[in-house]
């Protein structure tokens, strides 16, 4: 009697995936040199910058030196206070600041993203042709989700200060800030896991584009009506979107490792501890973006040949 095989869900195969990233170092090795390409020159920039707008003004006088962890929770209102006068006097120098650094850091990771994709995906799959200009607007394009997660994001965060915090001020109460915090991790990881729900069609899009040779509309919108791989193509962003979750707790826990050493450790030994940290943190994410890429290269080659020909029959 003849079984039929069952299918195999997309994650069951990931493992050969990571296998072939991992036995192929160049393709990390080019998702970092394009990223931090970016990366390196943002940071430097970002502390000139910051570094500027701190000297013209007398921020010390604030007291937000002096906040602890420990102060958010046990007094809070010395703290906001803090904060509050921070803000207001370092505000104007960050805003003239970021209307030139901003549209700069942008225009900068557009293209630097635009040309290390194309060359990543080619040699992921030598069939590809490069399209650098319907991949740059695709990058554009991936914009508009990101910044309305930002803008719900940051219209979340004055919600829930106003709840837990201004409201109970108001009335004469407490501020709670356990609510606000809690709440804080709540909005963003949800919002973390939207964008990875949508984040799908900006990723699968540029291989149809370099396969099909579509612009930046037809690319989008036939990735959205791949109905047989659209649960497949969302299954790895998901799991992906888990694996980063993990490793930004990891990173965490291995930059807590030399506190209870801090008295017998130097100050520099602690930066260096924590700078390795950070720079495998953002390997390993580099490491898991190609992989997914080699993920949907995988499966628009392999499952959607023979769906489309059984759809015909």
């Amino acid at each position: 009697m003849r079984t039929e095989r069952q299918p195999q869900r997309a994650t069951q195969g990931f493992v050969s995936v990571l296998t072939y990233v991992w036995s192929h170092p160049s393709l990390t090795a080019i998702e970092i040199a394009w990223r931090w390409a970016f990366g390196i020159p943002a940071i430097h920039l970002l502390v000139r910058t910051g570094s500027s707008v701190l000297d013209a003004v007398p921020w010390t006088t604030t007291g937000i030196g002096s906040i602890s962890a420990n102060q958010l929770l046990t007094d809070p209102m010395q703290s906001a206070t803090a904060m509050v006068a921070f803000a207001a006097m370092v505000g104007p120098g960050v805003w003239r600041a970021m209307q030139w650094l901003g549209p700069l850091l942008l225009v900068w990771w557009i293209v630097l993203s635009t040309v290390g994709r194309t060359f990543l995906l080619r040699r992921l799959d030598t069939r590809l042709h490069p399209r650098p200009g319907t991949l740059l607007l695709l990058q554009v394009l991936r914009l508009v989700p990101i910044l309305a997660l930002g803008a719900a994001w940051w219209f979340g965060l004055q919600g829930l200060a106003t709840f837990a915090i201004v409201n109970p001020i108001l009335q004469g109460g407490e501020p709670q800030m356990m609510v606000y915090v809690a709440g804080v991790i709540v909005l963003s990881l949800g919002l973390f896991v939207a964008a990875a729900g949508v984040g799908w069609v900006f990723t699968a899009a540029p291989v149809l584009a370099m396969r099909d040779g579509q612009r930046p509309w037809q690319a989008l919108v036939a990735t959205a009506r791949l109905r047989h791989l659209r649960g497949s193509l969302f299954e790895i962003n998901m799991v992906l979107a888990v694996v980063k979750i993990m490793l930004l707790v990891l990173a965490l826990a291995f930059s807590a490792f030399p506190l209870p050493f801090a008295n017998v450790m130097t100050e520099g030994y602690i930066l260096f501890w924590s700078a390795l940290i950070t720079v495998w943190y953002f390997a390993a994410s580099d490491m898991f973006h190609v992989a997914r890429l080699r993920a949907y290269c995988t499966l628009l080659d392999d499952r959607e040949p023979g769906t489309a020909q059984e759809q015909r029959l």
